[in-house]
């Protein structure tokens, strides 16, 4: 009995290890056509160290929610089944408000969220410039950036979040200079 139970650990150990190796090939879109590792995906910083070339502004970031991401979060942001990203309110309380505007401390952050982890069917899939885009709507919706922004590696980082001074910088963020 006890063998069976050990053989049948290694077999669901050896699938697991399988199946997190092909995670890789499966996405649309890695860094060099490679499969995703700790060593190939580039890091954003908040300062905006590793934010790619490209830009985008809230007009055409507003057609692209609207194609890609009205469906879980809601027209303008208001809610869904991936949860509400516009608006402020107090983070003070049992339940507080986790907006992008009132939450995120970092715009580059926003940025990198985005890149990697959205739609989630199809992480990776974004080009720079849509992610720019996206992230400038988004950031429009909380009240951050104005209609006709446009985003890129330099203005993004420029943006100060409402809430940026509400957090404590891990240590590794300490460390590489970010405040």
């Amino acid at each position: 009995m006890c063998m069976r139970r050990l053989a049948l650990a290694g077999a669901l150990a050896l699938t697991t290890v399988a199946y997190a190796a092909d995670l890789g090939r499966e996405l649309p879109h890695t860094p060099l056509g490679k499969p995703l590792t700790a060593a190939n995906v580039p890091t954003i910083w908040p300062d905006g160290r590793g934010l790619p070339a490209g830009q985008g502004g809230v007009v055409a970031g507003e057609r692209l929610y609207a194609e890609r991401c009205q469906s879980c979060h809601g027209e303008r942001g208001t809610g869904g089944s991936g949860g509400h990203l516009a608006g402020r309110s107090a983070l003070a309380g049992p339940n507080p408000d986790r907006t992008v505007a009132n939450y995120w401390p970092y715009a580059a952050t926003v940025f990198d969220y985005i890149r990697r982890a959205m739609p989630p069917a199809a992480p990776w899939s974004l080009t720079a410039d849509e992610t720019y885009a996206l992230t400038a709507y988004v950031l429009h919706l909380g009240g951050v950036v104005p209609a006709d922004a446009v985003l890129d590696a330099r203005s993004l980082v420029a943006v100060r979040m409402p809430n940026r001074d509400g957090f404590v910088p891990s240590s590794e963020a300490r460390e590489a200079g970010v405040r």
